[in-house]
């Protein structure tokens, strides 16, 4: 078996038996890596709705390139005027739980989405969400050129992953930290206040352990300008300019966290391009031109 096999067979394994298992109701234990507080909820919808801004709103075929289980459900916004959703995923696990969602509006397909088993151009719309960055780096930009294959003439993809480093989420990482020491402070000061004489459990024995996360490689912005953008015409714009540490971290009720993501979004809609190269989620749009024949 190839190093590239074993990666992806690794990343099958991963979502198979553990990301896309259930832990709740319509909640997968892969929301473990997104912040779901009714605090930062607001913000997330809104971010995920941005998606559809930047795809034909109907069609006969979106493609869902590595669509899991369709797991939020603002994702099932961009395939509401399409005739059928293709979920195109390497995990059948994502497929079957996809399928619950959709049922016959949708057309489901194990795939690997650096050879997507597709006909050129045939798709009016494509989305990809965070699934690139799973692929052995030699493949990444193979995938692109897949995703532009079969899109459309005068058709747009979005491509969303995150940066490998982000200059923006750099400048609060000190900040982070100390938050996230004063944090772990005082659970410990907690849990000590909360012992009882007698026999009791270890401190920390009622955390749950955290299964381990997969393989994952991400390209800087600069390479997606060299490389993809060499390729085919695309554009930078902002997804989510934060990542899920520094929500946990910063953003809470009692600091008026509702308030400041409202702010943040209203300053990542003045500066798409800004948030999207400086942030930590870029929205990768990709437009595919009319066919030289077309009048």
């Amino acid at each position: 078996m190839t190093v590239e096999s074993e990666i992806k067979q690794q990343v099958r394994e991963f979502y198979d038996q553990v990301g896309w298992q259930l832990v709740g109701e319509d909640v997968y234990q892969n929301a473990h890596y997104e912040d779901l507080r009714p605090v930062s909820r607001p913000y997330i919808q809104r971010c995920h709705l941005r998606v559809a801004r930047h795809i034909r709103p109907s069609g006969r075929y979106l493609l869902d390139a590595g669509s899991g289980p369709i797991q939020y459900p603002e994702y099932l916004e961009y395939s509401q005027g399409y005739r059928y959703r293709v979920c195109a995923d390497i995990s059948i696990v994502a497929l079957q739980e996809a399928h619950k969602r959709i049922g016959d509006k949708g057309l489901f397909v194990v795939a690997d989405i650096a050879n997507l088993p597709f006909k050129e151009e045939v798709f009016q719309g494509e989305v990809s969400l965070h699934t690139i960055h799973h692929l052995p780096e030699e493949q990444h930009l193979q995938a692109y050129d897949e995703l532009y294959r079969v899109l459309a003439p005068h058709c747009q993809a979005v491509v969303v992953n995150g940066w490998p480093s982000s200059s923006l989420m750099n400048a609060y990482d000190p900040l982070i930290r100390f938050a996230n020491r004063l944090r772990s402070f005082l659970r410990r000061r907690l849990e000590q206040e909360e012992m009882q004489p007698g026999p009791q459990k270890k401190a920390g024995s009622r955390k749950e352990k955290t299964p381990k996360g997969t393989f994952t490689n991400r390209h800087d912005v600069g390479w997606i300008k060299r490389e993809v953008a060499g390729h085919m015409p695309l554009e930078i714009l902002v997804w989510r300019s934060v990542s899920v540490r520094f929500l946990r971290a910063l953003v809470h009720p009692w600091l008026g966290g509702r308030l400041w993501l409202s702010m943040l979004f209203w300053l990542e809609e003045r500066f798409p391009h800004f948030f999207g190269e400086k942030g930590q989620y870029p929205l990768i749009v990709i437009r595919k031109p009319k066919a030289t024949n077309e009048v």
